[in-house]
């Protein structure tokens, strides 16, 4: 597949002058020592960048480096900024440079997409928010977005909204077998067990539109201030609340120390979507991100599919032998049909 590429240095946009030209100077800027925030939302060309002071964070406004390209920087990025790193009205800073990125999830608009979309950076924990009731769970959806997220190696954990609708019995037992821990919510219910399982991580929240997913981050947030909206009757689809990624520090949990407030954790929500393409991600990649199914497979047949009725497929010889449950193999080739 394509993937848009982008510059994660202005250094590399250097080049060997052209013929007749004549360069100002032959040395390269070095920004080593620049200073490094991370990006908290884009707004129109614009980026909020949180940079870390001797004394107390600074809410820097800056504009991005041209060399960088159209794509180079997203929430949840480290970047180096110069320029008027100060915060203060009316400031400017520039990116000039975008450190290397631990994670990245990633989506295209359709299967048939060749660009990747990039969503979120350096994110430890993929939150996959999905309603019980109005509008009812869409498994696929949900499938789809696990892939993903094993893709780009983040832990995944399935947050199941307005649980005083409907029950989540189902649900739970139909991703037991992936090892996918489960998060039970309902309007004004004790969310202490959620915000624990948030606690020093780097959380992106995704979830098809009208879930409860920006509710659920003012309730966890009380002054994120996102937007909520209900569901059509007639179509039974969200409409979109928020319109671009933002990064949010959670609260210190009841008893933590005011020092300790800054690891607090993140919570990085982002737009409802409708669709979630998968053409970034092969099956070797899938495959590879459970560890006991990869030890099988390796054993495969040379092009195996690993599909049902692939022939002998070792993961269908594994089951059969008590070595693998059959419902794990079946809840990996669910994820595995939804991918492809």
């Amino acid at each position: 597949m394509t993937s848009r590429s982008f510059r994660t240095d202005e250094n590399d946009a250097f080049e060997r002058p052209r013929r007749h030209t004549k360069p100002r100077t032959k040395d390269r800027p070095d920004y080593s020592t620049a200073e490094i925030g991370m990006i908290i939302t884009v707004d129109r060309g614009r980026f909020r960048v949180l940079v870390a002071g001797p004394e107390e964070e600074r809410d820097v406004t800056a504009t991005k480096a041209r060399q960088l390209g159209r794509t180079g920087v997203i929430v949840g990025d480290r970047v180096r900024l110069v320029g008027d790193t100060s915060g203060e009205e009316g400031t400017l800073a520039r990116i000039v440079a975008v450190e290397e990125r631990t994670t990245v999830l990633r989506r295209t608009a359709d299967d048939d997409d060749p660009y990747e979309r990039p969503i979120v950076a350096n994110a430890d924990q993929l939150v996959i928010v999905t309603a019980l009731a109005d509008p009812p769970p869409r498994t696929g959806m949900i499938d789809r977005i696990l892939v993903a997220g094993f893709d780009a190696g983040i832990d995944p954990l399935l947050c199941l909204t307005k649980a005083d609708l409907a029950g989540p019995e189902e649900l739970v037992a139909q991703y037991a077998p992936l090892g996918v821990p489960v998060q039970t919510v309902s309007p004004g219910s004790d969310l202490t067990a959620m915000r624990q399982v948030l606690s020093g991580r780097r959380s992106v929240f995704v979830g098809h539109s009208g879930v409860g997913k920006s509710t659920l981050v003012n309730a966890l947030i009380p002054d994120a201030h996102r937007g909520t909206g209900a569901v059509n009757e007639v179509t039974g689809r969200g409409r979109h609340t928020s319109s671009s990624a933002i990064a949010l520090r959670l609260p210190p949990l009841d008893g933590a120390t005011e020092e300790g407030a800054a690891d607090g954790g993140w919570v990085i929500d982002t737009p409802g979507v409708r669709s979630f393409g998968l053409s970034h991600v092969t099956r070797e990649s899938l495959i590879a991100a459970f560890a006991d199914l990869a030890a099988i497979a390796a054993t495969c047949p040379r092009g195996c599919s690993h599909e049902t009725g692939a022939p002998e497929c070792a993961l269908d010889v594994a089951v059969a032998q008590g070595d693998l449950g059959a419902d794990r193999l079946e809840s990996f080739r669910r994820m595995l049909d939804s991918g492809q």
